[in-house]
């Protein structure tokens, strides 16, 4: 009777030993082929890093040898320091003179301005006074009202009437177109009549007035 294979038949003992065995040493070789991989990996990560080090400490060490100076030269550097400070305060000074001067100048343009708006708007104020001067009641003729506010509104932004009669004689604000011998009450010379009212500008005298002057 031959013996035939049985499927189902449990391997021999010598079989399962050696299958078992070869099961272990290729785990045990592909655990030491992972270990050296990763020595290696980590070799070579401290290398790179060392030499990173390294690479910083040299650069470092040049950037400090670079800014070594004599002391000849770290005063020549304050001096220059020094330099560059003054220029920038006088220049700062120069700008704050001229943006004083700037102003100052528009504000006097202002004042100009104004100034002959106001010296043109005198002839007109004449006009009124004239007009006034014929009325058989100025106090109550509309071009009265009139002429007080316009000179009001002038008056509000720095125009001063100037009408000295009975007061000294002053040149400087009045013109004597007439004169009057002096009597023996007769001091100083002094304006009897005003023929036409003056006029001052913020305290300068842009019209001078027309007066009859005694003495």
């Amino acid at each position: 009777m031959s013996n035939e294979s049985n499927p189902g038949a449990d391997p021999a003992p010598g079989e399962g030993s050696e299958s078992a065995g070869n099961a272990s040493r290729s785990e045990t070789a592909a655990s030491g082929t992972t270990s050296s991989a990763g020595s290696a990996s980590s070799a070579g990560s401290a290398d790179e890093t060392a030499a990173f080090d390294e690479a910083v400490v040299a650069e470092a060490e040049a950037v400090l040898a670079a800014a070594a100076m004599t002391p000849e030269e770290v005063l020549g550097a304050v001096r220059d320091r020094d330099s560059h400070l003054d220029s920038l305060r006088r220049l700062q000074a120069d700008f704050e003179n001229y943006r004083k001067r700037s102003l100052r100048d528009q504000e006097a343009a202002a004042g100009r301005a104004s100034e002959r708006l106001v010296t043109r708007m005198l002839p007109v104020l004449d006009t009124f006074e004239l007009a006034l001067a014929h009325e058989a009641d100025p106090n109550t003729s509309p071009m009265a009202k009139l002429h007080d506010d316009l000179l009001s509104a002038l008056e509000s932004e720095g125009l001063e009437r100037l009408a000295p009669a009975g007061l000294p004689f002053d040149p400087n604000q009045a013109e004597a177109v007439f004169h009057e011998d002096a009597d023996e009450d007769t001091t100083e010379p002094t304006v009897t009549e005003v023929l036409r009212a003056g006029y001052s500008w913020k305290g300068r005298v842009v019209r001078a007035a027309m007066v009859k002057v005694k003495g």
